[in-house]
């Protein structure tokens, strides 16, 4: 048989808190509420609860102890024996100690209710969140900026100052279920007594009662609203990224607390450069004399044109680092660097003059290499390209 301790989790030297501790975490994991009625979670619930509810008791830990599991159950040294439980009374110790209305730790606590308290003790929502998608362009990257966003909000209605009462009447509690917004429903089967936990069926889990709804908000407590909200976006985003604007949502019916708006940023692609990180690729088409003999041109970039030198002898796909002409570090200081990409232009189309020229170069330059490197045979260009994006 399972020993007590460990199917709890716990020391055979623990102490009452940390034995009650442990069973509530291992009572909420295999709750069958929690997993869709399995029978393997109801026969775990029952195991642990047996297990709590020997290890809580100074009299039956001490038997069990000393006797163990069937020590217990025949009573030890002596008296009556420990005999367990079925499944409604697991459910009732669980609701004795950790459940139950206005009880510590109840329901909506245990499982995740979407509910805060308000004065009085009535539940109060909060509002749903919002989310706005935001395109930028890489130079909005480069420097950064701020939007303006005309959002459709939900905001507390002026009439009833958002309580959904006329006049701004506040509601009140709810007879049925004493402004808690639950109520226990007891049902009675072959297994025994069965408890569970609902919203009210008089007030929807309100918890309150609107008694003269607002006309304008028909007892909503909100009216929907154009708003214009700032963001501000700062330099080095990627469409990875996105802004939380905290509170900025729609408000939480009858005076809750307002949700968030999450502002999605899409940065468009630029036709001249590809992106990688903080870095950028472009691509510069020169002709084979300025390979051959090396020149200075002028290259675009994100914040204006560039001098750059172009080494003589430069081969078709050599990649030249311009350092601190990319994208900014996010959160951190500098920029990323400009990949130049030379590509080696050759002329479909010559003139008569063109071809003489080329012919007497034919008569006079070296020969081609019979094969490339065996390491750049095998890479492909991508390849390169992530090693120069990663390059120091």
């Amino acid at each position: 048989m399972t020993d007590y301790y460990e199917l709890l989790g716990v020391a055979r030297g623990a102490s009452a808190d940390e034995i009650k501790k442990a069973y509530r975490k291992q009572a909420l994991k295999y709750h069958p509420d929690r997993n869709n009625g399995s029978s393997d979670a109801e026969e775990k619930f029952k195991a642990v609860t047996e297990a709590y509810e020997v290890l809580r008791d100074t009299e039956k830990r001490q038997i069990y102890d000393q006797y163990g599991a069937e020590g217990l159950r025949r009573g030890g040294a002596g008296g009556a024996g420990f005999q367990g439980f079925d499944f409604a009374e697991a459910i009732n110790i669980f609701m004795r100690d950790f459940g139950g209305m206005g009880g510590r730790g109840g329901f909506e606590e245990v499982f995740g209710g979407g509910r805060r308290r308000g004065g009085g003790g009535r539940p109060v929502r909060r509002g749903q969140h919002i989310k706005v998608q935001v395109p930028l362009t890489l130079g909005e990257v480069l420097t950064g900026v701020t939007r303006t966003l005309r959002v459709s909000l939900l905001d507390p209605c002026e009439s009833c100052s958002g309580t959904g009462g006329k006049g701004g009447a506040v509601p009140s509690p709810c007879a049925t279920c004493g402004g808690s917004g639950q109520e226990q429903v007891v049902q009675r089967s072959i297994l025994g007594q069965m408890v569970s936990v609902q919203p009210c069926r008089s007030c929807g889990g309100e918890g309150s009662v609107i008694q003269d709804p607002c006309t304008s908000c028909r007892g909503d407590g909100r009216t929907r609203q154009q708003r214009e909200v700032e963001v501000e976006i700062p330099p080095g985003v990627s469409s990875e990224h996105y802004i939380t604007l905290r509170g900025k949502g729609h408000a939480g019916p009858r005076g809750g607390p307002r949700g968030d708006i999450a502002v999605l940023l899409e940065v468009q692609e630029d036709p001249r450069f590809h992106r990688e990180g903080d870095d950028l690729l472009l691509h510069l088409p020169v002709t084979f004399s300025q390979a051959a003999l090396g020149d200075e041109v002028e290259v675009e970039t994100l914040d204006g044109m560039l001098d750059l030198e172009i080494p003589a002898g430069t081969q078709s796909g050599e990649i030249v680092r311009v350092r601190g002409r990319g994208l900014p570090r996010l959160q951190r200081s500098g920029r990323g660097d400009l990949l130049v990409r030379v590509l080696v232009w050759t002329p479909q189309r010559l003139s008569k003059e063109q071809r003489e020229v080329f012919q007497r170069l034919r008569e006079t330059e070296e020969s081609a290499p019979e094969r490339v490197e065996e390491d750049e045979e095998r890479r492909g260009f991508w390849s390169r390209v992530k090693e120069a994006f990663t390059a120091g």
